[in-house]
């Protein structure tokens, strides 16, 4: 039988900012591993070190020491070409929507520059419905947002904007980072499950980075709670939630 391999992985990964004394160790010796159509969560308070765990995930910060794995492979994204060959297939919903998208552009602008990165460029009719249908899995209409920039729309909307951009670039894996923190309750639910049915439909895999245990519990498969930087407890979600081992 063949070993399942990991799309995501990490191993003795380690971030340390600062120097001496002064010397903060943000990630200590990270050994994480990702699969196909898994959705994970890391769990963890405020400067616990999940964010930074996150941007490196993401190769937008460096490791001080140890690697990361993508597809079975070292992570380089040390040029552009190999970042935005990674950037293909992993993406981020970070929590605040608003800086996730330039505001001097139309929303339809946005998401017609993130088709043509993620598809290249084709018919006018072809790029028009593209758009149209991730708007509609997020319940969301061409009309509603044409014209507009994003500072004119709300949280929520800008948030199922977001969703619709994952929906066009269909990314292997998808770094969710306190993605709903800033929005109701029921929209929560709604973005919430928008993920869960486009992981459905994809096989994305999908990394939560939140710090709401009963959110990663309600969506997670397995669950790693972080303190200080280090990994204090893993598995499942109903042996870490319902079944802690730690004191």
């Amino acid at each position: 039988m063949n070993e399942r391999i990991p799309v995501l992985q990490t191993v003795g990964l380690n971030k340390i900012f600062g120097f001496g004394k002064n010397a903060t160790h943000a990630v200590c010796e990270s050994n994480l591993s990702f699969y196909k159509g898994e959705v994970a969560s890391i769990v963890g308070e405020s400067g616990s070190g999940k964010t930074t765990l996150a941007r490196m995930l993401l190769g937008l910060l460096k490791p001080s020491s140890g690697s990361i794995l993508y597809q079975g492979n070292a992570l380089d994204v040390s040029d552009l070409t190999q970042r935005k060959r990674y950037w293909h297939e992993v993406q981020a919903i970070f929590q605040d929507p608003f800086s996730s998208f330039n505001i001097f552009y139309k929303v339809e602008k946005l998401l017609l520059e993130c088709l043509r990165f993620a598809h290249g460029k084709m018919d006018g009719a072809t790029e028009k419905k593209m758009i149209s249908d991730a708007l509609s899995f997020v319940n969301m209409k061409l009309e509603e947002i044409s014209g507009k920039y994003p500072f004119e729309l709300s949280g929520g909307q800008m948030q199922r904007l977001m969703i619709a951009r994952i929906f066009i670039m269909q990314p292997e894996v998808l770094i969710a980072d306190e993605p709903t923190s800033m929005i109701d309750a029921c929209s929560r639910a709604t973005i919430l499950d928008m993920l869960l049915q486009l992981r459905d439909e994809t096989g994305m895999t999908i990394i939560f980075i939140t710090h709401d245990i009963g959110l990663a519990y309600y969506i997670s498969d397995s669950v790693y709670i972080m303190e200080h930087g280090k990994f204090v407890e893993c598995g499942t979600a109903d042996e870490v939630i319902l079944h802690p081992k730690a004191a």
